[in-house]
């Protein structure tokens, strides 16, 4: 009996020292020594399920808050909220600035697609005389919405001493409704204007002030099937009427692009059958599988290609500026992470002692580890979850936080006389927070391991030879 009464003294000890009830931990150290009865824990649902808890995790949570008298022990646990908040802020940081980024490339690609098909069909000979029949075809797809013929070529467009580059697009205007939004992008001036015979032009804002046209103004283009003279080579030229001035949003469409009427372009063009179709489907982000689909349904010598294609230098671009901004901002979190090492190891050399005597009561090395690595996965959960709070909280009320921070400091980050794009957009996309709050918590639990297996390795008898 006196050598149960002298464990128990002694358990209760050292749970005090860790600042722990013995009747919440192993119940082999909860038993009175004088009637051999367990202990009762304290009244309440919360305490009833603490005191099923195993005693690594008790104490591991009682190391991550401060003590009540030692003031060492509040400055390890500023430490470890240092820490907690660099990880939260390193998370929240990532977060908002990957939103924005996605943002940034939502919004640039839709304004892209406002000119531009999802998909475009064209036949290997560069004419394709049954259009309505391979238009036909691709309505068999129940993704595809919209199809429209169309006539693509390069020229340059003059007027007096001014001379540019232009991409010309020939349409029917009823037809080019259901693939594109540039209709509803006139600023000046009709789409509908684009009649067979006419002549006239449909340019972007861009090309107009380059150009300085406006409406009623002609120009003149000049393309590469030319005429064979007793000469020589000469181009072929035609004067068209501007009819109406788009804006699109994008500078390379709305300083290069120009649109005339199907049957004008094959004159110009000299061809006796539209380029190819021009396809809008339901969702713009499965078109590469809709052109695999429609490329095994549709019959000819067809070429197909979507939207990603056309502008596959850009789009890598900005996935490998993602990429490196991604790894950028997660060494703010790596140096969070990192700093918790700093946390456990004076955590350990403070706590030496009681490991000491967790030892000599029969707690095993592992247990002594899965003390400090809940510690520090503690701190590390805390941390991520407070970052995925805020950063997701900014990252969908950036719209409305930009606005007052530029009203409250009288600046404008995005000025409309510089940039096309004058507000800044934000995207969440929940697959980014998942692997950011993964990242963090990873870090955290890597962080815990070489403190936990140093105090693992602490001896007993040498830790208290001077208690």
């Amino acid at each position: 009996m006196g050598r149960r009464s002298k464990l128990w003294q002694t358990s209760r000890f050292v749970f005090a020292r860790v600042g722990v009830r013995p009747e919440h931990c192993a119940p082999s150290l909860g038993r009175e020594a004088t009637g051999g009865t367990l202990c009762r824990p304290s009244p309440g649902a919360i305490l009833s399920l603490i005191k099923n808890l195993p005693f690594e995790w008790l104490v591991g949570i009682r190391y991550t808050r401060a003590g009540k008298r030692s003031g060492r022990n509040s400055f390890i646990s500023f430490i470890s909220l240092i820490s907690m908040a660099g990880i939260g802020l390193g998370v929240a940081a990532l977060i908002v600035v990957l939103s924005v980024m996605n943002g940034f490339q939502k919004e640039v690609r839709d304004r892209m697609l406002s000119v531009l098909p999802h998909i475009e069909v064209f036949d290997a000979s560069g004419a394709m005389h049954d259009w309505q029949a391979v238009a036909k075809q691709t309505f068999q797809n129940p993704e595809v919405l919209g199809a429209a013929p169309y006539v693509s070529g390069q020229g340059m467009m003059t007027r007096d001493d001014n001379l540019r580059g232009v991409m010309v697009r020939g349409v029917l205007p009823e037809e080019e409704r259901k693939v594109s939004d540039v209709a509803g992008q006139i600023k000046q001036g009709s789409f509908d204007s684009l009649k067979p015979g006419e002549f006239n032009i449909v340019i972007g804002g861009e090309l107009a002030r380059g150009m300085r046209v406006g409406l009623g103004d002609k120009v003149t283009l000049i393309v590469p099937q030319g005429q064979v003279t007793p000469a020589g080579v000469l181009p072929r030229l035609k004067q068209f009427t501007v009819t109406g001035i788009f804006e699109a949003g994008h500078y390379e469409f709305d300083s290069s692009l120009a649109f005339i009427d199907i049957k004008d372009a094959e004159t110009l063009f000299r061809m006796d059958a539209p380029t190819g179709v021009r396809l809008r489907i339901r969702d713009m982000l499965q078109a590469p599988e809709v052109t695999q689909q429609l490329a095994h349904t549709l019959t000819g010598d067809l070429y197909l290609r979507d939207w990603s294609q056309q502008n596959s230098n850009w789009f890598a671009a900005v996935k490998t500026e993602k990429r490196m901004m991604f790894i950028i901002l997660a060494l703010i979190i790596a140096v969070a992470a990192f700093n918790l090492v700093s946390t456990l190891v004076m955590t350990v050399t403070d706590k030496q002692a009681d490991i000491a005597i967790l030892r000599t009561l029969g707690a095993s090395p592992g247990s002594i580890m899965k003390i400090f690595v809940i510690q520090g996965a503690l701190v590390g959960l805390i941390g991520t979850a407070a970052g995925v709070g805020l950063g997701v909280l900014v990252a969908l009320n950036i719209d409305v936080l930009v606005p007052a921070i530029e009203h409250a400091f009288h600046v404008q980050f995005l000025p409309k006389s510089i940039y096309v794009i004058s507000e800044l957009p934000s995207e969440l996309i929940w697959s980014d927070v998942t692997t950011i709050g993964g990242l963090a918590v990873v870090l955290a639990f890597l962080a815990t391991l070489y403190p936990s297996w140093s105090a693992a390795r602490v001896k007993p008898a040498e830790a208290l030879r001077y208690e």
